[in-house]
């Protein structure tokens, strides 16, 4: 990662970009990746598509999702306190005690999650937290000071932390699921344009909105490109931490490479041809199971149009949806140097068909 990279990556990272609110995320992920390819273009929600050689009728995608998960006002009371909802995923549990930022047409208004101090709980019968009542605090002592602040039901609202490095080898931080996948593939297209590589077939660099809500985007944008090829990448879980089941979820490891998932949408012609890929390039991989679905929006490709032939490369992370997501560095860079590789490996017409 040289200084330019770098530079990116926290910009990208530090700057919000719940579900449906994604716009200004795009916006710096466009402009990085603007240098390395041909042209762009956009769909209504907003996934951004870089293309190298338009108009090539082969067509191969590299994704990701843009999307983090946050929380929109849900109700307001009398007092000034602010209730909330879901926007995907979100932790209630982690919530107290956590700085957020609501956005609003005025700009950013800072709040708390607040939570009553220990001493007043009930200790043999402790209520957990729960989204009937957790809170936002935002320094108001009434529903209209909170309105007159620009703060209305339906606005949304991020968890205030910011990007950091852990010891030597972890990057740290809210929203490494999955904009860390939105800075891989455009380090991959910024190295193919760098490297000077030819690619023989029309590459779609996606960073796809709504993945968080039910792969949303990735639906919209897969009948829109009607790709023959899509390689998708996102997180997975870290499970050596302590409270994980591996026998449930599998064992999965920071530093030990990408994870390649073995499952229905994950077509094993592909996912053959990137093992291949790994080992002959010497990129250390680890290998998953997925039982009906991969939950990605490996999905939503595989399974659009006419059926596209589709993988996932997943990065493991450890503390998924909260503000403390970890991945290891070594890791980031295998994911781009697989699929930089494996791309290399894709001929023009590629056929994965299983019976020919």
């Amino acid at each position: 990662m040289d200084k330019k990279s770098k530079s990116f990556l926290e910009k990208y990272l530090n700057n919000a970009s719940p579900t449906g609110f994604e716009s200004s995320g795009q916006e710096l992920w466009l402009e990085y990746i603007k240098p390395y390819i041909d042209e762009y273009f956009t769909d209504t929600y907003g996934s951004v598509v870089g293309v190298i050689n338009p108009s090539a009728k082969y067509k191969v995608v590299i994704e990701a999702h843009a999307d983090e998960i946050s929380w929109f006002v849900n109700y307001i009371n009398e007092e000034g306190y602010i209730y909330v909802q879901r926007n995907g995923g979100s932790d209630h549990q982690i919530a107290p005690s956590k700085r957020v930022n609501i956005h609003t047409d005025n700009g950013i208004v800072k709040g708390i999650f607040g939570w009553p101090a220990i001493h007043v709980r009930n200790r043999e019968n402790e209520e957990k937290p729960t989204l009937k009542n957790i809170i936002v605090d935002i320094g108001c002592n009434s529903k209209e000071e909170v309105e007159k602040l620009g703060v209305h039901v339906g606005s949304v609202m991020t968890f205030d932390d910011e990007l950091m490095e852990l010891g030597n080898d972890f990057l740290v931080g809210r929203a490494l699921d999955n904009r860390m996948g939105g800075y891989m593939i455009a380090e991959v297209a910024r190295r193919l344009k760098e490297d000077g590589k030819e690619l023989p077939f029309g590459l779609y660099i996606v960073n796809a909105v709504q993945e968080e809500v039910g792969l949303r985007g990735a639906q919209m944008i897969a009948e829109r490109i009607k790709p023959n090829l899509a390689i998708v990448t996102d997180v997975c879980h870290e499970t050596t931490s302590p409270l994980y089941d591996r026998i449930k979820s599998g064992l999965q490891k920071a530093g030990e490479g990408p994870v390649l998932t073995y499952g229905p949408a994950v077509h094993n012609n592909v996912l053959k041809l990137i093992i291949d890929t790994a080992e002959k390039n010497e990129i250390p991989f680890q290998r998953a199971a997925a039982s009906r679905a991969t939950g990605t929006d490996t999905d939503a490709f595989a399974y659009s149009n006419e059926g596209v032939a589709s993988a996932l490369i997943s990065l493991p992370l450890k503390y998924m949806h909260t503000t403390v997501e970890t991945v290891h560095k070594n890791d980031v860079e295998n994911v781009i140097q697989l699929i930089y590789q494996f791309l290399l490996n894709i001929e023009d017409g590629h056929d994965f068909r299983y019976i020919k």
